[in-house]
């Protein structure tokens, strides 16, 4: 039963999920440029640094660790946007970037409230029937992209397979994925994803990063995860039976069809941005040098080519 649900969800997403498109055609590099530089600019003059403890809402509280720089929902989602994703605003909370010397990463917080997810699938699924689902999600968000004038994406297999911790409710996936025509040997897109469950919904922390970089990066998104703590009331184990909604999918849906089709993957687009580099450092001041050196990074392989 908990099978066909699932399977019922993923149809539901794919067929609620996907805007559409009246464009007659992508705007131009020159109007991407500017969109990105402002995005930025936006962000710098709204968000906080830590170490600062940042409300989430009426859910959570975030521990924002010092080198760590917190972008509101509207700055953020325009951020997103500009760097070539699709963002359901319902949900979507901030950003998280790093402010150190080496840093090169920013996560997406976002809460789901949809009820109480029930974890009991975590023992039986299927790390192959999941990479399957998410790339059939990754397929249909590659339509959005195509409009927008950003590269088509392809997801090639796992990072980390689906791992959850019951006694904490923290679930943690993460894909290698690629741009379609991509050399195999550049540097490729990561989506690490993790997510606190609590009595009402979920939140979902999603690091991107690329795999020359992940292997550090990922003690982010747990350091992050562990800085998270949900409101006395809204924990998971506040759940009550009688009084509570349950969601109408359970933990393996956030993992294969609702994590990849109605929340999204993301990526950096980093071909495209490097290439306006010395421009896009103007909107980036105060945000801090980590994410200075993200942008005057070596260009991947495929930069010099025009791909974008």
């Amino acid at each position: 039963m908990q099978r066909v649900i699932f399977a019922v969800v993923v149809l539901l997403v794919v067929l609620g999920s996907l805007p559409a498109f009246a464009q007659a055609s992508p705007p131009s590099e020159a109007s991407r440029k500017a969109e990105l530089v402002a995005a930025w600019q936006a962000a710098s003059a709204a968000g906080v640094g830590g170490p600062k403890d940042v409300t989430l809402i009426d859910q959570a509280t975030l521990k924002l660790p010092a080198n760590h720089f917190f972008v509101p929902q509207a700055e953020g989602a325009r951020v997103l946007r500009a760097l070539g994703n699709v963002v359901n605003d319902a949900g979507f909370i901030g950003l998280v970037v790093g402010t150190g010397p080496n840093d090169g990463w920013i996560v997406v917080i976002r809460y789901i409230k949809e009820g109480y997810i029930k974890d009991d699938d975590a023992k039986n699924w299927n790390a192959d029937d999941l990479l399957k689902n998410l790339k059939d999600g990754v397929e249909e968000t590659n339509k959005d992209r195509i409009a927008r004038g950003f590269p088509e994406m392809q997801v090639i297999g796992w990072v980390q397979p689906p791992s959850y911790d019951a006694p904490t409710n923290r679930l943690v996936w993460s894909l290698l994925a690629k741009d379609k025509g991509e050399a195999d040997n550049a540097a490729k897109s990561i989506n690490y994803n993790t997510y606190a469950l609590g009595r009402d919904g979920y939140f979902s922390l999603n690091l991107l990063s690329n795999s020359e970089r992940i292997a550090g990066d990922k003690a982010v998104a747990h350091e992050l995860l562990g800085d998270l703590a949900y409101n006395v009331g809204k924990r998971y184990e506040d759940f009550s039976a009688s009084t509570d909604r349950i969601a109408e999918y359970g933990l393996m849906a956030l993992v294969g069809g609702v994590a990849a089709k109605k929340l999204g993957l993301f990526a950096l687009v980093a071909a495209f941005v490097l290439k306006f580099a010395k421009v896009i450092l103007i909107g980036l001041a105060v945000v801090g040098a980590g994410m200075l050196k993200f942008f005057r990074r070596k260009p991947r392989s495929d930069a010099a080519d025009g791909a974008v």
